[in-house]
């Protein structure tokens, strides 16, 4: 079973930094780490391995130092990285990433499975998965939080939902996303981490994966970011004196001024 699992690197601090004349993150001189819920995409692309056979290979897009997570990767149980890189990718939305990634995946060529953690720390929009499953016109699950079997050209899985959970039955290939509840990811090996060390990755441009420049970067993405901003918080307070009878009063006071009550 060959398994694709795509990751993003994304700052690895709470403390993030807006360049204010593009609206994009400034990466440079901050740690970054994988997408903590790639983690989980990894290592059930790794449990599947194990139990079906095949291979896991990760795609990540991103500039050079992406590489660092490919080989994070390879500690983690992959078996082969690919770094997509280019610089015409640059302020690409999620619309575009997708594009990217399936033109990727199609180079490849060779795959049952495509799996995606449900979202990213940095964009929060949880669109990439579902996006590559349309462009490469195969199947999409979602929230996925246990894989029950693989049997048969077809895929067991147990679903999140907000009522519970739902058993579904789909096609394989197929794209999924999972959730944290799927599994507990592993810690690096020394096995992962000595093959890690001498590990290579090729790296893909647009050229290498027949880009249509056009639908890529800020000019071909559909949406773009208007304005990055910290939330500015205000705190105004004020003591109550009294004895509590008055107290209640002017706290109903207060509320009727600010309209809560």
């Amino acid at each position: 079973m060959n398994i694709v699992v795509c990751i993003k690197q994304v700052p690895g601090t709470t403390v993030v930094k807006i360049n204010q004349e593009n609206n994009t993150l400034v990466r440079e001189g901050v740690d970054s780490i994988i997408n903590p819920f790639d983690t989980y995409a990894i290592e059930e692309g790794v449990r599947l391995k194990e139990r079906f056979g095949g291979k896991v290979t990760v795609i990540t897009m991103g500039p050079p130092q992406a590489e660092a997570a490919l080989k994070q990767s390879i500690e983690l149980g992959a078996d082969d990285g690919i770094l997509v890189s280019d610089r015409a990718f640059a302020g690409s939305d999620t619309l575009a990433t997708s594009y990217i990634l399936s033109q990727a995946i199609r180079k490849i060529s060779s795959y049952e499975l495509v799996i995606t953690g449900k979202q990213t720390l940095d964009g929060d929009t949880g669109q990439v998965g579902p996006e590559i499953a349309q462009r490469l016109d195969i199947p999409f699950v979602a929230y996925v939080s246990a894989v029950e079997d693989v049997n048969g050209g077809k895929m067991k899985v147990r679903r999140m939902t907000d009522e519970g959970y739902e058993v579904m039955e789909s096609p394989i290939p197929c794209v999924m996303s999972v959730s944290k509840e799927i599994n507990i990811p592993r810690l690096p090996s020394l096995r992962g981490k000595m093959r890690a060390k001498s590990a290579s990755f090729p790296v893909w441009s647009a050229a290498d994966i027949e880009i249509d420049t056009e639908k890529i970067g800020v000019a071909g993405s559909p949406t773009w970011v208007m304005q990055i901003f910290s939330p500015k918080r205000a705190r105004n307070s004020a003591m109550l004196q009294g004895d509590s009878q008055q107290k209640v009063d002017q706290l109903c006071e207060k509320l009727c001024e600010i309209q809560v009550i």
